[in-house]
């Protein structure tokens, strides 16, 4: 398996300009799979808290940054859907969610909500003693007494001792959003599941306020009310907008140079138009002279032939 990731070939979750360079730094082993962001990227492309690796290392070795309550030490440690990424120096939180388009980003959340974070169930079985084991949509494993939980429910678990807080179960009316696919980032309830024979997925008809859209099962995940109510802001939308901004002032400036040039090149058009008016003014005053000066060897001739004549008739 190659060391190296090329930046044409990342996941679509990966918030990441894809022409810019070649390489990019590769996701470690860890959690969520191959659909988790390196948290160097996070740091340095999408956050800018950090412009090298080298300086990444220096800050993760402090201590200060946390996934899910837990201190950082690897760069490359994968960070994915619905992770709490804690800043304790800067007093910041985010949830990583879903974006347009797929690509993660990070939603700014207060302190007490970055306590606990959410997880889709994706399998469920029983293991010896009469208890049932979990599992979560980034691998993390729950053993609980209680049987009633189905895959596909979401989970509210606290970080510091795995206890669960909430349950969320995936039926129809349920919150959810959408994590995958064309629809990825939008978020509505549920108002039919299909159930499709055989081993076909099975279809989710999602109503919106401005519409419906339908997607695979899989593709949603139950979420929590207060997910709607927190800040809308995304610091991985700021920064496009930063760039749109840019683009529009270096925009806006190259008019006014243009602006600016306008006057000048026609300042400069005139005066060549003078110059050239002035080489044609000394061009006509060569010729006119030229003129004069043959008409006057013309007669000076006539004379001469006048007084040769004369001569002659003498």
């Amino acid at each position: 398996m190659s060391n190296h990731q090329k930046r044409l070939s990342v996941p679509k979750s990966w918030p990441v300009e894809r022409k810019t360079e070649t390489f990019t730094v590769k996701a470690g082993a860890g959690p969520h799979g191959e659909s988790g962001v390196p948290l160097l990227i996070v740091l340095r492309d999408v956050l800018g808290y950090v412009d090298s690796r080298k300086e990444a290392r220096y800050a993760l070795d402090q201590g200060s940054v946390l996934i899910n309550g837990t201190a950082v030490s690897d760069e490359e440690r994968p960070v994915g859907m619905f992770d709490i990424l804690a800043f304790t120096e800067r007093e910041e939180y985010y949830r990583v969610f879903p974006g347009q388009g797929g690509r993660l980003s990070l939603t700014p959340i207060d302190e007490d909500s970055a306590g606990s974070k959410l997880g889709k169930v994706v399998n469920k079985q029983h293991v010896p003693g009469g208890a049932v084991q979990l599992t979560l949509h980034d691998g993390q494993t729950l053993v609980v007494e209680d049987g009633s939980y189905d895959t596909d429910d979401s989970l509210v678990v606290a970080n510091d001792d795995d206890a669960i807080v909430a349950r969320f179960e995936y039926e129809e009316g349920a919150l959810v959003t959408a994590v995958s696919g064309e629809h990825a980032g939008e978020v509505g309830r549920i108002d039919e599941i299909q159930v499709t024979p055989g081993s076909a997925d099975n279809i989710v008809r999602v109503e919106q306020d401005d519409g419906a859209f339908e997607t695979v099962e899989d593709y949603v995940v139950v979420i929590d009310e207060n997910f709607t109510e927190e800040s809308d802001e995304d610091v991985t939308e700021e920064s496009d907008e930063d760039v749109t901004e840019e683009s529009d002032e270096d925009e806006d400036e190259d008019e006014e140079a243009d602006a600016d040039e306008k006057p000048e090149a026609d300042e400069e058009e005139a005066d060549a138009e003078e110059v050239e008016a002035e080489d044609e003014g000394d061009d006509a005053g060569d010729d006119e002279a030229g003129d004069a000066d043959a008409d006057a060897d013309g007669a000076d001739a006539e004379a001469d032939d006048e007084d040769g004549d004369g001569g002659d008739d003498e």
